[in-house]
């Protein structure tokens, strides 16, 4: 579980995005960082039994920074208002796909997947797709893979308009190679964060994911 002062800590940096705020309540964000960091320790911890590509990861390694990078943005409030892990095999840099961890008051959400990767690594995910549709359709109509998330998400920002070159629109797969992003995610309401049974909830639902990492990742590696 997370502390309640964590939560209050990022409902107070958005209500504060300065930083003559942030340095008068830098030992907040401290206590706040170390608290998600444990929380992202003990995802690892169990998660990695399932999944042993993770297992060697660490939370510090894994968190993103609180300050955000403003020179291409409108925005230029210095802070995020939430924190961030992703957990992927070789760590964030690495071309695989994983998990994703988002902790924001009202609007937290777990899952992951591919986001936005290379003309290269789409094709191969797309021509993985197009081979063994099959395997995938199995994958993403899974019991606990509906039950957890639904569906991958296929908004317009993460698919092509129409079929890619080299693809019939009368493939079954069309609308899952049609994507540019691979990826899904289920809410955590903050009821969720602050209780005794975050941890397991959270690996519970990434478990869910570990077969489509499995086959986007297999795709990435050939």
């Amino acid at each position: 579980m997370l502390q309640a002062s964590t939560l209050k800590f990022l409902k107070d940096i958005k209500k504060n995005n300065q930083r003559d705020w942030f340095e008068k309540n830098r030992s907040r964000y401290e206590a706040a960082k170390e608290d998600m960091m444990q929380l992202v320790d003990a995802v690892i911890k169990q998660l990695g039994r399932k999944d042993p590509t993770i297992a060697p990861l660490v939370a510090k390694d894994c968190l993103y920074r609180i300050n955000r990078d403003v020179r291409f943005s409108k925005d230029k409030s210095p802070y995020k208002h939430h924190f961030a892990a992703s957990l992927i095999r070789g760590g964030k840099k690495s071309d695989f796909g994983g998990y994703y961890i988002h902790i924001e008051p009202g609007e937290s959400i777990i899952g992951g997947g591919k986001y936005q990767t290379t003309p290269e690594m789409i094709r191969k995910i797309r021509q993985e797709i197009d081979y063994s549709w099959d395997e995938f359709k199995k994958i993403i109509t899974s019991k606990k893979f509906v039950a957890a998330f639904g569906d991958i998400d296929k908004s317009p920002e993460f698919s092509l308009s129409r079929e890619p070159k080299g693809y019939e629109k009368e493939n079954p797969a069309i609308d899952y190679i049609k994507l540019k992003s691979w990826i899904t995610f289920a809410s955590l309401t903050d009821a969720d964060l602050t209780g005794k049974d975050l941890v397991k909830k959270i690996v519970t639902t990434l478990e869910a994911l570990q077969p489509l990492l499995n086959f986007l990742n297999r795709a990435i590696a050939e």
